[in-house]
């Protein structure tokens, strides 16, 4: 299997067929997928929040999550998530490819390599989300007449709180665009694996000192009702687009600890 779907908050719409599912055990838990397929392509599909988003953002099992992908042999993802917008240019209900992040997380696991055997990654982060997979996107958007605004950098906060106006205005000042809590570690840790990774981020509300109502998850999940199935369908557009060949150096992220 090629190629995973990471679902974020209010991804109901992806249309997968066939599916089974898949309990794995890895050395860092276990993790439920599905298995399934889209466009005739073979898929795995991960809830990051799990069933009735039980998992807040930074109590999700990223390394168990990406090292399952890597187990079933995964090298391509296609990640989608909420965000908050930090600037004019990204409005309500907008699709956003994301280029850049800035990492403002706190006590998350960010990595495998943690010393001893396991040896240690300074991983590459130059082009976090993969060239390739977003041009694929791009692609898939256009031919269905989908607007995707790409380019933007995202802002990880540890959550599962909203943020105050006082960070927002800090984030905007170092150029972050959008906000969010789930694409770092995740990113990363896709990367240290050589998978291909790309995100596809819907624009849910405005952040906190822009809006002028106080923030609610409840706002959140009313917002991606009216425009999750337009992201179901470009995801699904974009996987019958794709195919097992990179072009791209993610796969050569790891080399220097000699793993992957």
């Amino acid at each position: 299997m090629n190629y995973a779907v990471i679902g974020g908050t209010g991804l109901e719409h992806l249309a997968l067929a066939e599916w089974q599912d898949l309990s794995q055990d890895t050395p860092y838990g276990r993790v439920e997928v599905k298995i399934g397929e889209i466009q005739s392509q073979e898929v795995v599909f991960i809830s990051r929040h799990g069933s009735g988003h039980a998992l807040p953002p930074h109590l999700v099992n990223y390394r168990a999550n990406l090292w399952t992908l890597r187990e079933l042999g995964v090298t391509k993802v296609l990640a989608t998530a909420a965000v908050g917008s930090l600037s004019p240019t990204y409005r309500l209900g907008d699709v956003v490819l994301l280029d850049q992040f800035l990492d403002f997380t706190k006590q998350r696991p960010l990595t495998f390599y943690e010393g001893g055997e396991q040896g240690v990654l300074h991983v590459d982060m130059t082009e976090p989300y993969c060239r390739e997979l977003r041009g694929v996107i791009r692609e898939a958007a256009q031919s269905q007449g989908i607007v995707v605004k790409d380019g933007a950098t995202y802002v990880c906060t540890e959550g599962p709180r909203f943020e105050t106006p006082a960070e927002i205005r800090m984030f905007q000042s170092l150029g972050g665009e959008v906000v969010g809590m789930t694409s770092v570690p995740e990113v990363v840790l896709a990367r240290e694996l050589g998978m291909c990774y790309a995100s596809l981020s819907l624009v849910t509300n405005e952040a906190a000192g822009i809006s002028q109502v106080p923030l609610s998850h409840k706002e959140v999940v009313e917002s991606l009702q009216d425009s999750s199935q337009t992201v179901a369908r470009l995801l699904e557009h974009t996987l019958a687009r794709l195919t097992p060949k990179r072009r791209c150096a993610c796969s050569l992220a790891a080399a220097e600890a000699g793993k992957f």
